[in-house]
């Protein structure tokens, strides 16, 4: 067996943070003001990016803003039923937070590599934000490529819209899910003798 080097005290609570998140579907008020927001996002800028490229850019979304975008949304749908199920999604957090995937041209640094790294961030933001208590979900949201909502969060054309954090506090009647550890054997395999 390979004996790890020793590693820094907090790195435990780091891999039990990383064990217990889970996504939190219903959320209420409050949630992180401008400040704390920034404070969370600078920390994640620090996932793995290469070249620092920084391939993104959030879009915090509050009040009567998300009424707005809900109606740039609704405008896509097919139907008037639907129009107002997507209104109402909306409204299920206090905070949406747009991520906008935004690829630079870089001789060395691919399209993939800059959309990992903007995935990195994301799923970073997540697990800083369940830390400080605040729950979190990540969600595609309602017709993300529609040209009402592109318009509407002023996304460019050479940029993507990956979605949106629904942020804010866990409603108490939110009872933390189970999660099963998965069988991740299948997924590793070894390519030298050292092995298993």
């Amino acid at each position: 067996m390979t004996t790890a080097p020793a590693a820094p005290a907090a790195a435990s609570d780091i891999e039990a943070a990383i064990r217990a998140r889970r996504s939190t579907i219903r959320l209420t008020e409050p949630a992180p003001g401008p400040e704390e927001l920034l404070d969370l996002l600078q920390a994640a800028a620090t996932a793995p990016d290469h070249g620092q490229l920084r391939p993104w850019r959030v879009l915090a979304i509050r009040g009567d803003a998300r009424t707005r975008l809900g109606e740039a949304a609704a405008e896509a749908a097919p139907t008037s039923d639907l129009a107002e199920r997507i209104l109402a999604k909306h409204l299920r957090a206090p905070l949406m937070l747009a991520l906008v995937f935004q690829p630079r041209d870089h001789p060395a640094i691919q399209r993939w590599e800059q959309m990992a790294a903007t995935s990195a961030m994301a799923t970073t933001l997540l697990l800083l934000l369940d830390s400080r208590g605040w729950g979190g979900i990540w969600f595609a949201g309602p017709y993300p490529d529609a040209p009402q909502v592109r318009k509407h969060l002023g996304i460019d054309d050479g940029e993507q819209l990956l979605g949106y954090l629904y942020v804010g506090t866990p409603a108490p009647s939110e009872t933390p899910r189970t999660r099963h550890a998965a069988d991740v054997g299948s997924k590793l395999t070894w390519l030298d003798d050292t092995g298993p």
